[in-house]
C-alpha cells in the first residue's frame, strides 16, 4: 500500500470555500477516475495564525496505480485551476511512502 501525501496552504477567509471544493468537486472527480488501485482519500485541517493548512493522504495499492492517477512523473502535484485560485501556496510535489504496518485499535475493541 502507498500513501501519497500532499500539503496545500489558504488564507483563513478562503479556508472554508476550498475545504468544500475539495469534498465536493475534487475528491468526486479523484474517485470518478476509476483507479483500479485508488483506496480511499483522507483531509486534515490545521487553523494556524495567519493560514490554513490542509494535508491530503491518499491511499493506493501501488506505485503504479498512482502513475494512473497523475502520469509517470507520479510526484508532480494534482492541483485542479479552481482550487489553484483559492490556495496561496502548495506542494509542488507529492511525497510517497510504502505502508509497512497498519493496526486499527478501534477493530480490535470488545
Amino acid at each position: 500500500m502507498i500513501v501519497r501525501i500532499w500539503h496545500g496552504w489558504t488564507r483563513p477567509e478562503n479556508a472554508a470555500a476550498y475545504e468544500n471544493l475539495l469534498k465536493t468537486e475534487v475528491f468526486k472527480s479523484i474517485a470518478s477516475k476509476g483507479i483500479a488501485g485508488y483506496r480511499k482519500i483522507e483531509l486534515a485541517r490545521r487553523d494556524l495564525a495567519n493560514e490554513v493548512e490542509f494535508v491530503t493522504m491518499m491511499r493506493f495499492a501501488s506505485l503504479d496505480d498512482v502513475k494512473q492517477f497523475v502520469g509517470e512523473d507520479y510526484e508532480q502535484a494534482y492541483v485542479p485551476p479552481a482550487a489553484r485560485r483559492l490556495l496561496e501556496r502548495f506542494d509542488r510535489r507529492a511525497q510517497h511512502y510504502e505502508i509497512r504496518e497498519a493496526i486499527d485499535y478501534a477493530s480490535n475493541v470488545a
